[in-house]
């Protein structure tokens, strides 16, 4: 391995334990640590239980940016404790409304040649500054703060050559909407996506935040970008120029696999419900009504994104059917946004602004009226995420949906020329951007004496019994392919705010597919002791919301058997300690069904010894059969899942 990609060196300089083999679990030392509330409040809960003094990574930063909207208490309850538990373990503060995760960190924080993780499946948007930054599960974000390395199977790498420009009215969602085109929602699984080639330098560092960013969308470990003038560029507008390392690929290195993108190629594309990866050409769907427009989140961060928006709807208005609505990335932004009229400019069109947040982009608000098409530059189109049950979300560019807004229906934004003699507009990035840090609260160098601010909505973590040897419990639910963390426990405003309280967030898992689930898993857990799920493929793909595997775990269920898993997911089940199962032979997939009962003997041994676990399977006729199934977790996790999860370990180790 003389010549290395840009992936590999970065591992390769981290590297704590283990071999850069595909499969094989690598240990890795994390720089910084990113934290959102929606997840981070379960992060400082698990902090608390682990008896943490200092963070111990060389940056963590707590943001405010998911449950921003202050309907009663609960959410106004969190943003004071999340302060004062980043002020007790020197974490740094990013205040309500100064703006999305990965956007800011970047702007502030991101440096090329270091490591994160982050308790959001998104922070792989950091991969655009030549960092390896993974999203994962709260309790692995946890573990880094207090100073462990993060452990995760060494991905394959697939080198994506990038040749060319992208046309006029063809922009960056593009080109991962193409990745997904190609490779839809799971052909990432167990891979970093690397991009290279001579068309990098007609893509900003921002342009790169998009494409990395939705590399979670491709189900990829991350995503990572060269640090090269571009980068330098970037960090020099952020007046951080003195951050900027170069990080190249070595001239001749290889990759696992291989994929070329010829930008000027490309022609607008646009995601159909209910998935990302379900593409196709805006011109295929053109002429469709619409009901809203949305633009913003942390898919189309940049302060480029909205200048354009704003130069295509510049002195016209919205099309009456239609509710246009702009998240802003930032505080520093929407001062950038005045500054070069941007803001002006959709204001007087007819936009609604809201709050610099996440917003509707992961259901708190702007829920879209019922069986309308929503257009939104955001990442995800998950069935329902969106606050409404029937929604139509539809992802694309901000060319798309500026042009859309406009016309009142899915419009090309090629087809502007004709329609309103527009040429496209050419934007050009400030060499200095108007810094805004008011929001950021510096963590103080002792924090010991802070007592942690906890409302009536915080509940401490409940203890999780180690796993048992045998057990006799009913199948609850069974389920296809793809289902999402947005299916196994809603986002949105009527749940979200109890991300602090697992008891009450507890009772909305899976209702989404089945509202009935709640009181079955109640009962099940009171006469049988617990529950298991089944799946097919990749089981809980999407957000890293580790509230997907606590939940579940606080009703009792024991394992999930699954043909195969999204990589957070697995890792989640594991640190709350559910037995994560594979099918053998997927035809024992339709060998079982809700209502059967499951049994699992000499079941600790068997994990540990890594025999193939025996399912017994009693119908409701009082048949019975077997099937074996099998797990895929290292000697590290086998010892976590026998423990009853990695709280229980890691509060052990830093005790002693």
């Amino acid at each position: 391995m003389s010549k290395l990609n840009v992936t590999q060196k970065l591992i390769k300089e981290h590297l704590l334990s283990g071999e850069m083999i595909p499969g094989k679990e690598i240990g890795i030392k994390i720089d910084q640590a990113l934290l959102q509330d929606a997840t981070g409040t379960l992060v400082q809960l698990e902090l608390e239980a682990m008896g943490l003094k200092k963070a111990k990574t060389e940056v963590a930063v707590q943001y405010v940016d998911h449950n921003l909207l202050q309907t009663d208490f609960k959410n106004a309850d969190d943003h004071l404790f999340l302060l004062s538990a980043a002020q007790k373990f020197g974490i740094w503060y990013s205040r309500p409304g100064n703006g999305v995760s990965h956007p800011v960190h970047m702007e502030r924080f991101g440096k090329p040649g270091k490591t994160l993780v982050g308790s959001d499946s998104h922070s792989c948007a950091a991969g655009s500054l030549g960092m390896l930054a993974i999203g994962t599960g709260g309790l692995d974000v946890a573990a880094a703060i207090a100073g462990q390395p993060y452990f995760v199977k060494m991905p394959s790498i697939m080198g994506v050559k990038l040749t060319g420009n992208l046309p006029d009215w063809v922009s960056a969602k593009d080109v991962i909407l193409e990745m997904l085109r190609r490779y839809d929602v799971k052909g990432g699984v167990g891979k970093v996506i690397e991009y290279y080639g001579d068309g990098l330098k007609h893509l900003s560092a921002m342009d790169r935040h998009v494409i990395a960013n939705m590399g979670a969308e491709l189900g990829a470990t991350t995503t990572v970008f060269p640090s090269d003038n571009e980068t330098k560029r970037f960090l020099k507008s952020q007046e951080r120029e003195q951050d900027w390392i170069e990080l190249m690929a070595d001239e001749g290195c290889t990759y696992d696999f291989n994929d070329e993108i010829i930008l000027d190629d490309l022609v607008p594309l646009i995601a159909l419900p209910t998935s990302p990866g379900n593409v196709v050409q805006v011109s295929e769907v053109a002429g469709k009504p619409i009901n809203q427009v949305v633009i913003g989140s942390s898919a189309n961060p940049g302060l480029r994104d909205f200048w354009m928006a704003g130069a295509i709807v510049k002195d016209k208005s919205i099309n009456s059917d239609v509710s246009f609505d702009v998240n802003p990335t930032s505080r520093q932004i929407i001062q950038n946004m005045i500054d070069n009229r941007a803001f002006a400019n959709l204001i007087k069109a007819g936009a609604r602004f809201h709050q610099s947040g996440c917003m509707g982009c992961i259901g708190m608000g702007q829920a879209p009226a019922s069986n309308t098409i929503s257009l939104r530059t955001m990442p995800r189109n998950f069935p329902s995420r969106s606050g409404t049950e029937d929604d139509m979300v539809h992802l694309c560019s901000p060319e798309t949906a500026a042009a859309s807004a406009l016309t009142g229906k899915i419009t090309d934004p090629r087809d502007l020329e004709k329609l309103y003699g527009m040429s496209y507009p050419q934007y050009e990035s400030p060499e200095v951007e108007i810094i805004n840090m008011e929001m950021l609260v510096t963590p103080p160098e002792d924090g010991s004496d802070i007592e942690l601010k906890k409302g009536p909505n915080i509940k401490s973590l409940p203890h999780i019994d180690p796993l048992s040897d045998s057990y006799t419990v009913p199948v609850l639910l069974k389920m296809g392919d793809n289902i999402s963390t947005d299916e196994i426990l809603k986002a949105g405003a009527e749940v979200l705010p109890f991300r602090s309280n697992l008891p009450e967030i507890s009772r909305y898992s899976f209702t989404v597919i089945d509202d009935t689930f709640y009181d079955r898993a109640m009962l099940a857990k009171q006469d049988k002791g617990g529950h298991i799920v089944v799946a097919k493929e990749n089981y809980a793909q999407g957000s890293s919301r580790e509230h997907a595997a606590l939940a579940p775990k606080y009703l009792g269920q024991v394992a999930v058997i699954a043909q195969s898993y999204a990589r957070i997911a697995w890792q989640n089940l594991v640190n709350f300690g559910i037995l994560p199962l594979e099918f053998m032979d997927i035809s024992d997939y339709d060998k079982i069904e809700q209502g059967d009962m499951v049994s699992f003997n000499n079941l600790r041994g068997d994990v540990q010894a890594r025999k193939n676990i025996v399912v017994k399977v009693q119908k409701p006729d009082g048949s019975v059969l077997e099937f074996e199934t099998v797990h895929t977790l290292s000697d590290r996790q086998i010892e976590i899942l026998l423990k009853g999860g990695i709280i229980n370990e890691f509060k052990a180790r830093l005790i002693n």
